[in-house]
């Protein structure tokens, strides 16, 4: 039996002759939240579609649970949810009614709508017409939609695009709720790499159609090699002193001196020594690189 939820063997996908996916081979664990990372373009919604057999890709190189998809589309799909691009809200319904209208549709007893609402937190904004709900909540009530037939298996296509800082705490919240509590694997895609670190447990880096990186998230760490910035003053004899006693230094201007960042117990220590030695130390900070930075380290390694 597949460990895997998701399992995709050397996806290749083409519009035309433009080649989207390249030689794609993911591997979501079952139970994981998985951060599907890449820039606009990278071929992310198009892997989803794919995912969601609204694309349909060649045989054997699409695995859903261990089931190939073109063969158990209908099996599958029944335990798959997805909140793709914008989700499929009816303006003039109210929030409750847009979820009856779903459980009609699937054939699902209406007693699971005030249970979907309570999870997603919309229990107060039931009656109210959806189409007066702010960004964060219409996420929320898609990812309702698409949690209403208890799904295992989650695809949310950048799912905090747009959304305000308290509709993005809310969707990363639900997300890691859903996966602790509920035992969902889900996987999520984004252009924005502090988004995915806070609530991935693994990680697939994809730029045009390739896979870059794929692990977990404390392997995507340890690639990213982060720096600690010392602001301090008089950086250049600070400098001296710091390689002095054996420290690396990266970078360095005349306000700050940047070191790689090894553990907290080496900040403190590296911190003391300026100290003691008369330095006024103004902050100490761990810099994390950002996912554009990542792509050119993972792409130049490679």
């Amino acid at each position: 039996m597949s460990n895997y939820a998701i399992e995709t063997v050397g996806l290749n996908f083409n519009f035309g002759n433009q080649a989207i996916v390249k030689e794609l081979s993911l591997q979501v664990p079952k139970g994981s939240i998985y951060g599907f990372l890449g820039p606009n373009g990278a071929g992310k919604t198009t892997t989803i579609k794919i995912l969601l057999n609204l694309l349909k890709s060649p045989s054997d190189q699409v695995f859903i649970f261990g089931k190939e998809i073109n063969h158990h589309r209908i099996a599958i799909l029944k335990r798959v949810g997805a909140l793709v691009e914008q989700p499929a809200i009816y303006g003039h319904l109210s929030g409750k009614e847009n979820l009856i209208n779903r459980c009609i549709l699937l054939g699902i007893k209406k007693s699971k709508v005030s249970e979907m609402l309570a999870l997603v937190g919309l229990t107060d904004a039931a009656d109210k017409k959806s189409s007066k709900y702010s960004l964060g909540m219409k996420q929320r009530l898609g990812i309702a939609l698409a949690l209403v037939s208890d799904p295992e298996l989650l695809l949310l296509d950048e799912p905090t695009n747009g959304l305000d800082p308290n509709g993005i705490i809310e969707v990363r919240n639900l997300m890691i709720e859903l996966a602790v509590k509920h035992q969902k694997t889900i996987l999520v895609s984004s252009h924005l790499l502090a988004e995915i670190e806070r609530t991935a447990t693994h990680v697939g880096i994809i730029n045009k159609g390739q896979l870059l990186f794929q692990g977990t998230i404390d392997e995507l760490h340890l690639l990213s090699k982060p720096m600690l910035e010392i602001d301090v003053n008089d950086t250049e004899k600070a400098g001296e002193l710091i390689s002095k006693s054996g420290y690396e230094i990266v970078g360095q201007t005349d306000k700050k001196i940047t070191v790689p960042f090894t553990s907290t117990e080496h900040s403190a220590a590296l911190n003391a020594l300026l100290v003691q030695n008369g330095f006024m130390v103004s902050s100490l900070y761990q810099q994390r690189k950002d996912l554009e930075n990542l792509f050119l380290d993972i792409t130049n390694t490679n």
